[in-house]
């Protein structure tokens, strides 16, 4: 089910290209199972995912010295929130590429921001959202809680470079474990639009995607990265 709210911001445009970085496994994985892997919000490596900035964690503890249970939700609802990280821009990233990628072999998927919103298959279970990511001074700005989601929706402005887009998956309401993460139903041709193949990686590497996409049943377009040059003076 998805939530409409106004607070929730999005690109305008619905072809506005967005990009996932990730390993072979993870995409073969994701091909195999027709399922996007998500992971649990406070697994990732920043510490102050989900949590709220200074301002905001003060007015929080203020409203909770009567009622401890308050902050309390707050701390645990992490455990309930997944979140699959997307890259806007209109190009191929370097840094993306560096960051998410190791031994000169992955690949980056290209989408759309309404590619995204048509690719998620509704659930029934539990709340879906998708969003773009505010970078804000933690210890200056406030973060809205009047929406138990937001917090997963601003970063602080160190990040900023990520220019993110969040599919967000909410089990509150569920009897749902997460573990790890949660793995929701996806149309995988509506999600992939392109796949480019990492710039540095060995011909073998390339012909061995090519060749799993295809016995996989998939026809996506496969692109020589924009960073990769025949032309070397």
């Amino acid at each position: 089910m998805y939530l409409n709210n106004k607070n929730i911001k999005l690109p305008e445009d619905p072809d506005t290209i967005v990009w996932k970085y990730l390993d072979l496994s993870k995409f073969l994985d994701l091909l195999m199972s027709k399922k996007l892997f998500m992971s649990r919000s406070d697994k990732f490596e920043d510490q102050y995912e989900g949590t709220f900035s200074e301002p905001t964690y003060e007015e929080i503890k203020r409203i909770a010295e009567n009622n401890p249970e308050f902050l309390q939700y707050y701390k645990s609802h992490r455990e309930k929130v997944a979140v699959s990280s997307w890259h806007i821009n209109e190009y191929e990233s370097f840094a993306m590429w560096q960051i998410f990628t190791q031994n000169s072999e992955g690949l980056a998927i290209q989408s759309t921001i309404g590619r995204l919103q048509n690719a998620v298959i509704p659930e029934k279970k539990y709340d879906q959202y998708i969003g773009e990511v505010n970078y804000i001074d933690y210890k200056k700005e406030h973060i809205p809680f009047e929406d138990v989601f937001f917090p997963f929706l601003f970063k602080r402005k160190s990040f900023q470079y990520e220019r993110e887009v969040r599919i967000i998956s909410d089990v509150t309401q569920s009897n749902i474990k997460l573990n790890d993460g949660l793995k929701i139903d996806v149309d995988i041709k509506q999600l992939i639009e392109k796949i480019y193949i990492h710039p540095k990686s060995e011909n073998w590497y390339k012909n061995l995607v090519i060749e799993l996409v295809s016995k996989l049943g998939f026809d996506f377009t496969i692109e020589k990265s924009d960073l990769e040059s025949d032309i070397l003076i």
